[in-house]
């Protein structure tokens, strides 16, 4: 079983990128591969840029990944109440090559946050649109008050009630 995740942020130290990291390890028997937006970076999209470019290999590469996949571990960044610009980004360049950019592939999608709602509002706005692109959503999480209950030196939960509450729904997945 192979398991492309990956934070929904470009911080070189984002705490999405963390717990997406933690989560898909916590799968027994899986091959995991971690994607950095970083390495996905392009003109922001408009359809002026497309006309000049066509599609972006960049985009297609990110597709090839999520297509590789048997499951996706996907964590948002929560900019200002919704997506971070960069996921926006490769998202847009994606969803004009394949509308189902998910890929109908079983996904565990997740939000972290350091603050008390844990990314409550990107959660919910892709909860609502995911499942238009291919996003097979199986279970969610909301990781509240990151650096309260996030051990970085160990790069572990270390909120026994937060950390058996992933747990639970990895074995349920």
């Amino acid at each position: 079983m192979k398991i492309i995740a990956f934070g929904a942020s470009p911080s070189k130290h984002s705490i999405n990128k963390k717990l997406a990291t933690y989560a898909a390890h916590l799968f027994k028997n899986a091959e995991v591969e971690v994607l950095d937006l970083n390495d996905y970076q392009m003109l922001i999209f408009s359809v002026d840029i497309e006309k000049e470019v066509g599609h972006h290999p960049m985009a297609q590469a990110f597709l090839d990944k999520i297509a590789s996949a048997d499951i996706l571990v996907v964590s948002l960044a929560e900019n200002n109440s919704n997506y971070s610009a960069a996921f926006k980004n490769i998202f847009d360049w994606c969803s004009r090559i394949k509308g189902k950019v998910f890929q109908d592939k079983p996904m565990l999608l997740m939000a972290a946050s350091d603050g008390k709602r844990g990314g409550a509002n990107v959660l919910e706005i892709a909860k609502k649109a995911f499942p238009w692109y291919g996003g097979n959503i199986k279970a969610t999480f909301s990781f509240p008050s990151f650096y309260d209950n996030f051990d970085l030196l160990n790069n572990r939960i270390s909120n026994p009630e937060l950390d058996d509450q992933l747990r639970k729904i990895i074995a349920n997945f």
